[in-house]
């Protein structure tokens, strides 16, 4: 390898830790206030970068929203494929959903912004798309591994459309503590994948527990 092609592997290795060192800076200002309160100046202050030079790096806060949503991406399948372990069913996997959504928090906030907002740049919002069908895709092979539906497409929309509904709604309910309101989700997305055939509440504290002691075995 010439001079000249180190030294380029080298600037772009540097700008490739630079780029995840503003993502990591960013994720962690989303987990501590209010994901609309936070611009760039504050994610280039929390990474150490000036201001300016962060822009070379991501033209724009949804440019930088959606590649940090691509980083993420791995930690979702990875969670996802542990859950379905050992014989996981689709309530295994509902679970999972919700758990995911309320522990990351910065992660539920950006992929609501993208979903909700109209105005994002067109650049951002193609790369978001491409996200979201890995995302269904990835639940497309989920749901036919935990026994799904034949029409497994339309199944997933539905699914993760559902259960994004349930976190959005009940994740700050009022009157509950957070392992409360977690439990009461739960007891909701077994609802939606059981199509609304059992409402009994002990019912569904057991096939909870049950699922606590296989996740803990």
């Amino acid at each position: 390898m010439s001079d000249r092609s180190t030294f380029m592997k080298l600037r772009e290795d540097e700008r490739e830790v630079r780029k995840s060192l503003i993502i990591n800076a960013a994720m962690k200002l989303f987990e501590e206030k209010s994901f609309h309160d936070i611009g760039m100046r504050d994610i280039a202050a929390e990474a150490g970068v000036s201001a300016a030079s962060i822009y070379r790096y991501f033209p724009s806060r949804d440019d930088l929203f959606v590649e940090a949503l691509i980083q993420d991406i791995n930690s979702i399948e990875g969670l996802l494929e542990q859950r379905l372990t050992n014989d996981g069913t689709i309530e295994d996997l509902a679970v999972a959903v919700v758990d995911y959504l309320i522990d990351n928090e910065a992660t539920f906030q950006m992929m609501c912004h993208f979903m909700i907002r109209g105005e994002v740049n067109t650049r951002a919002l193609k790369k978001f798309n491409a996200v979201q069908r890995y995302f269904l895709k990835m639940f497309d092979e989920m749901v036919k591994r935990a026994g799904g539906a034949e029409n497994i497409r339309f199944f997933s929309h539905a699914f993760f459309a559902s259960l994004a509904g349930v976190v959005m709604t009940f994740r700050n309910y009022p009157g509950r503590n957070s392992e409360e309101r977690r439990r009461y989700m739960h007891k909701l997305a077994l609802l939606i994948m059981r199509e609304g055939n059992s409402l009994d509440e002990d019912v569904f504290e057991k096939d909870l527990a049950e699922m606590r002691s296989k996740k803990n075995s």
